[in-house]
């Protein structure tokens, strides 16, 4: 590692994200756009996050001063290298990752007493971030989530209350010796006076200036670091085009995209649900079937009996991976179902299509209330055993595509996709001002 390199604005960040891809996205965009604005920046991750970005950013062509620095996981018994990320991770060694990513800090120490960068910018890691400042590097937190559940994680532990009400709430999976409340309480105390935040006041506004008094920082929305689909990962260069070609061939805004991301997976009953919802609805469909790393999906076992055959050219299944964002910026694409990941609904919006919100756990309930509540889109509702009925999931799928209520939720989707387009930059700007403000350069 050289720490030696420079930019013409005399400023080298270190970005240091959590091993989810959801989070190493985002970093990785901000740091193109910090790059295009002559700051250098280190990523820091696993190697098995960081070889696809080595594919598709050679330092000599767009981003030269985008430099990629390898952690070092300790060797654990129960997670080889390919495990250390969240991606396709099988559910139960979730804990095993957490438990190895702070056993890292000692890894994470040397490469910030070698690299010696002006600023640290990561996300809950606590530990993280005491190291920076015992070697006087000023740190700022990157909130990835949405507002609204850094808001919530925080009055859960001053024991406040919370003004929304979710249709499927659950307390946070807890995978570290810290609570989640507590990790970001601690990240934001040890974060120098400003938050840069993933998300913009057009819809979070209200919950953007609670977390300014909550935390006493200023908080500085840096838009919502979408990828371009030009520039997505291609899993399958064959199969994205299959995808492409089938959507081409469909009227505008008439297709629903299905996907849950990389670490959410269906129980029997409810992917049972779904397919019964898309049968009775006739509305054209994608959709996407993952199972974890390790095992593989059988989809004449996996769907109901006559399935494919019944939809037929109607609906496309794709297992495991598809293009998300060349999907969701596809004109003949009208709703997305969607498990309300903070990563997915910004591309939602930023490419103008409604959600229909099935979530899961962590963020997701809350930010599928707060897409309703904006009215870019509906939850749905489960039974009290937390079970999908298919008739509820089919009314909504219809509403969003097919009904007038739909239109309107795609109007203001594109709306905030348009205004998005048009202020982002400018974010970044005043972020990129903080940041050298803060280094005293």
């Amino acid at each position: 590692m050289d720490s030696q390199n420079n930019s013409s604005s005399g400023i080298r960040v270190l970005m240091f994200p959590w091993l989810a891809h959801g989070h190493v996205t985002p970093f990785l965009e901000l740091a193109k756009k910090l790059s295009k604005r002559n700051i250098f920046v280190y990523l820091c991750s696993t190697s098995i996050n960081l070889d696809p970005i080595k594919e598709k950013l050679p330092r000599e062509v767009k981003f030269p001063s985008i430099e990629l620095v390898e952690l070092h996981l300790p060797s654990l018994p129960d997670l080889p290298p390919h495990y250390h990320t969240t991606k396709g991770l099988p559910p139960h060694l979730h804990k095993t990752l957490a438990k190895a990513f702070d056993m890292a800090s000692p890894d994470f120490h040397r490469i910030l007493t070698s690299l010696k960068p002006d600023l640290l910018i990561t996300d809950f890691q606590p530990w993280a971030l005491a190291s920076a400042l015992s070697l006087n590097i000023p740190v700022v937190g990157l909130m990835l989530g949405s507002s609204i559940f850094v808001v919530d994680a925080l009055k859960k532990v001053t024991g406040a209350s919370f003004p929304l009400r979710c249709n499927y709430l659950r307390d946070y999976p807890n995978n570290h010796d810290l609570t989640l409340g507590d990790r970001i309480l601690q990240s934001c105390e040890r974060s120098s006076t400003i938050l840069l935040v993933r998300g913009f006041k057009d819809i979070e506004a209200r919950y953007l200036d609670e977390l300014s008094v909550l935390t006493s920082k200023k908080i500085v929305p840096v838009g919502p670091l979408v990828q371009d689909p030009s520039d997505e990962e291609d899993g399958n260069d064959a199969e994205a085009g299959r995808i492409i070609e089938w959507l081409d061939k469909k009227e505008s805004s008439s297709v629903v995209f299905i996907s849950f991301g990389s670490e959410n997976y269906l129980s029997n009953e409810d992917r049972e649900a779904l397919a019964q919802a898309l049968l009775l609805s006739k509305v054209s469909f994608i959709w996407v079937l993952r199972s974890p790393k390790g095992e593989k999906l059988n989809l004449k076992e996996a769907l109901p009996g006559g399935f494919l055959e019944m939809v037929g050219e109607r609906g496309l299944i794709v297992e495991d991976w598809a293009p998300q964002k060349k999907i969701l910026s596809h004109p003949s694409t009208g709703g997305f179902v969607s498990h309300c990941g903070w990563n997915s609904v910004l591309e939602s919006l930023s490419f103008g299509v409604p959600i229909i919100g099935m979530p899961f756990v962590f963020d997701q309930p809350i930010n599928a209330r707060l897409v309703e509540d904006v009215g870019v889109g509906l939850e749905i509702k489960r039974d009290k055993n937390g079970r999908l009925r298919g008739k509820e999931v089919e009314r909504l799928i219809n509403e969003v595509v097919m009904d007038k209520n739909g239109e309107e939720m795609r109007k203001k989707a594109k709306d905030i996709s348009r205004c998005l387009r048009e202020e982002a930059e400018k974010w970044i700007d005043v972020a990129v001002a903080q940041l050298i403000n803060l280094c005293g350069k």
